[in-house]
This record gives structure tokens, sequence and C-alpha cells, in this order.
């Protein structure tokens, strides 16, 4: 926190958009690098060695600085009083002056009173008038014939007199030579050091890449990060990886780790299912951070960390829609996933957040089954891919195509609640829990009952007996009380009335065959 931006203030300095503060700020940064440089020398690795190597300790720009512009300037170059005194022999005479002025004014309102007999006389200054003399109305009888009349007033008169216009002349004429000499001596310190430009700019350089080895040997040291190891291959394996974010959130609830295997073979493309909130994104997004992370260098969050470098690593996470381009959240969803079928090579990764929810179920599946059909295999693009779904049809997957692998969020249920355990294991998720997520989010105990009476219809069947949506049906909208029975009994539909008139003990195989094809019939025509 003792070296500020120095690529941004060199930036300001050089476009002459630089305050006093700016260049004090550059000063300081300055001030530090010697310091650093004995902590380097310190050091025994040799990757620190070419560090000193290239040092510049830039003490011409701090002495430039710290002679001519005073450790705390006003933030505002109008507001004056930016140089030391010594650097500039016509500048401290004018500063005298004004200095000298202000006594030579209070002398001069001193004889005023004693030569006029006022005792209220005072000499005062506004950015109007300039200086006067102020005179209230009972007293205007003993003002002296040499005083002029400035400024009429509703309980005073303000006048000025020879003597105080030249001690106006003199002050006023200082304070304008002074802005204009500060302003000057300021823009030469600043073309001074904007000329140190390259110098500075490679110090900032070297600078934000210590900042960047030292963060990331902290962050290491501090969370118990692992060296990766990176091989030439395609695989990819870390034992108890961790999310470097979230297990930071609340350290009084530890992070749950979990592996992850992947590779151009057998372990291509991880079909993963479980209940919202249960950890699928933050599991996705936690293998992607640790891939990058390993990439630029830096230890990861794992006990174990072994891969092959990736060229990309392609995101399709989260929903969001597009309004100004008059883009649905579907159609940003499809742009993105064409952007990653697109480009994506046998080396890259690819995360995948429940493709296909924007549209109905049957396109979703339609979309999410074929992407996962075109990534596998290295006959169009076999790249590692983690694919987080809701749609459990997409676990027969596993069983067809040799390179997908299906995992799912480990829950246990108890009392119609789920406990999330935030652990990947092997096989596809039975249920999405999706009633028992809506329970924690506090919706309604009626909308959850109501929830699970059309749920328990849709998974048994999607038409009752009579052909009525079982979907509909409600336990609790039968009707009560007596009911009056009608004159004809409902008639059943044409199918089921014809099934319900077949015996087949009764039929010869030529009568069976001919049932069958009035069945088709009714089928044909229902």
């Amino acid at each position: 926190d003792r070296i500020h931006d120095l690529e941004r203030l060199l930036g300001r300095i050089s476009l002459a958009a630089c305050s006093p503060r700016d260049l004090i700020a550059l000063k300081n940064s300055i001030a530090v690098l010697p310091e650093i440089r004995q902590t380097l020398q310190r050091c025994d690795s040799k990757d620190l060695q070419r560090f000193i190597e290239s040092w510049d300790p830039l003490e011409s720009v701090h002495q430039r600085i710290d002679r001519t512009i005073v450790d705390d300037p006003p933030y505002n170059m109008k507001d004056g009083h930016l140089i030391k005194p010594g650097c500039h022999e016509e500048l401290d005479r004018l500063k005298t002056i004004t200095r000298d002025g202000n006594q030579s004014i209070a002398a001069l309102e001193a004889r005023e009173r004693k030569r006029t007999g006022i005792p209220p006389l005072k000499v005062g200054f506004n950015k109007i008038y300039g200086y006067y003399i102020e005179v209230t109305k009972k007293n205007l009888d003993r003002v002296p014939a040499d005083y002029i009349r400035k400024q009429s007033l509703v309980n005073c008169e303000r006048f000025i007199s020879p003597e105080l216009k030249q001690h106006e002349t003199e002050i006023t004429g200082a304070e304008e030579k002074i802005h204009a000499l500060e302003q000057e001596l300021f823009q030469e310190v600043r073309q001074a050091v904007a000329a140190e430009g390259p110098r500075i700019q490679a110090m900032a350089v070297l600078i934000s890449e210590l900042d960047v080895m030292a963060s990331l040997a902290e962050v290491a040291h501090r969370h118990q990060y692992t060296r990766p190891v990176v091989k030439d291959n395609t695989d990819l394996r870390f034992v108890n990886g961790r999310h470097p974010l979230v297990e930071q959130i609340d350290p009084s609830h530890p992070f749950i780790p979990n592996d992850t295997t992947l590779d151009c073979g057998n372990h291509q493309i991880m079909i993963l299912t479980g209940p919202n909130m249960a950890g699928k994104s933050t599991y996705l997004r936690q293998v992607a951070l640790i891939t990058l992370m390993a990439q630029i260098g830096s230890y990861v969050p794992a006990e174990e960390a072994e891969l092959g470098l990736v060229d990309r690593i392609f995101s399709r996470v989260g929903a969001k829609d597009h309004l100004l381009k008059g883009q649905s959240t579907f159609m940003v969803e499809m742009n993105e996933a064409a952007n990653i079928l697109n480009n994506a090579t046998q080396r890259s990764l690819i995360i995948l957040d429940e493709i296909g929810r924007g549209t109905s179920t049957f396109d979703g599946i339609s979309i999410a089954w074929s992407m996962v059909e075109y990534l596998h295999g290295p006959e169009r693009i076999g790249a590692k891919t983690l694919f987080a779904t809701h749609y459990h049809e997409l676990t027969e997957l596993g069983g067809t195509l040799p390179g997908v692998q299906n995992f799912n969020v480990q829950v246990k249920e108890w009392n119609d609640e789920i406990i999330f355990l935030r652990k990947i294991v092997p096989g596809g998720a039975d249920k999405s829990y999706g009633i028992q997520v809506a329970r924690l989010a506090g919706l309604p105990e009626a909308v959850l009952n109501r929830a699970h009476e059309v749920l328990f219809n849709l998974e048994n069947s999607e038409y009752d007996e009579l052909g009525t949506p079982n979907i509909g049906r409600s336990e609790s909208a039968a009707p009560s009380g007596p009911q009056q029975m009608g004159l004809f009994p409902a008639l059943s539909p044409p199918l089921v009335q014809k099934l319900k008139d077949i015996r087949p003990d009764e039929l010869t195989p030529r009568e069976a065959l001919d049932k069958w094809y009035e069945i088709l019939k009714l089928l044909n025509h229902s």
C-alpha cells in the first residue's frame, strides 16, 4: 500500500493532467524502492535475481520532485503554495512582499485610525473591490479629503486612499506573479519527470510482477495451496480441489473438497446432476479456476493437481438476456453455445451449466443431448467437458457413449427436507428435489402441497382412464356433500371401451387379429 499505481501516475503526468499530489505520490512510491531492493538481495531465489539486475532506483526523479514540490501540496494548483522555499529567488522575494504586505496593511490601519480619530475604522478586502477603508455612517464627518468613495452600504461607507492603493498594487501584483511563477516551475518539474517516462514504466512493470508473485505466494501460504504439476498431455486430475473464493466466505463452515478426473478418453465428459443449491455451479467454476490458476503460475487450492495445458476455457454459466440487442435469455445462451461448438478444440476445457433451460423441456433436452454427442470423441471436438444439468434423461448417454461419465451431488433426504452434503459421487441423481428447495426458500405450505399433487400426477401418468389430464386433478378439489346420480352412466372414450369389451378367452386367433386391427384404426383416428 506504500506504492501507488505507477503506470496510472505516469499517464497523468505525461498527458499534463496531473495534480501536485500526483507528483508527491510518485515521489513517495520511489522512496520505497531501495527498501524493496534490500529485501530482494536477501533472497536466494534465482528467479528474483533478475529483478536486481534490472533494478533502477529512480533517484534523479525522486530528487527533482523532492527539492521543488512541498510535501503536502493542495489538490488544486490555483490554491498556490506548491513550491518549496529556496528553489527560486524571485519567487521567494515576491512571497516576502505578500507576507510583509499583510503586516504593512495592519500598520496602515493603525495609522489611519490615529490620523482621523475614528476608532471603528478598519481596512478590509474582497475579490470585487480589492482593499478598502470602511467607516461607519456616524463618523462620516471625520473622513479626510484624500479619501475616495468606492462603495456605499446601509451602515457604512467604503473608501480608498492613495497610500492604500499603492499597497494594493504591490501586493496584488506580487500574488499574480507568484501564481504564474509557481505554475511555470510546476510545469518544469512535470516535464522533467515525463521525460523519464521509459525508466518509470520499466520499474512499474518490475514492481507489478513482484506484486503478483508476492500476492500469489502469500495466498498460497495462508490457505495451504499446492504446487500443480503441468504435463504434456490432455489429462486433468485434481484431488480434493476447492473453490478459492467460496471457501473464504464463511471460514466457520468448512468447504467440502471434491476430486476431478477428465481426459480425452473414457472420462472426457462429466454429466453432473443434482438439486438446486447442491453446489453444481460452484464445482464447475472451481475446476475452471484451478485450471486457470495453474496456468498463470500460481499454486492451487487442492491436495494434488496434475494437468496438461489447455488452449481455452469456455464457459456457459448463468442466465441473462441482452435487451439492447433484442436477445432473450435463451438466445444469449444459444449464441454462447454456438461460439463454444465452433471454436473449441481437443485442448480446450468446457463448462456448461444447464444448457437448454430457457426453452421447452423437450427442446431443451434435445439440444443438450445433441451437444453432448457433438462434443464427444475426437472425431469432432473431443474437449474435456463438465456438463451440469437437471435433465436426468441425459444420464442415459453414459451407457451409450464411452467417454461420458455420470456424477451427482450427494444429498440426504430427511422428513421431506434435504441436507446438502456437497460431495460429488459417481452415478446420476434420481430426482431434482425442487419442491424441497422451494420449501427452503419459504414458499407457502399450500403451494408446496399442491406441487406435491401435481408432481405425483405427472410421475404416474399424463392422463387418467377417461383421458383427462392428471396434472389438473386435485384431491382437495373433490366435491363435498351428497351428489345426485345422473340418469345415464358416463361414457368412456371409444378406445377404452373397446378394450374393456374384449374377452380374450372367447376369441379365435382370427378374431383376435381383427380386434387388433380395430384398435389400430381407433388409435389412428384419435
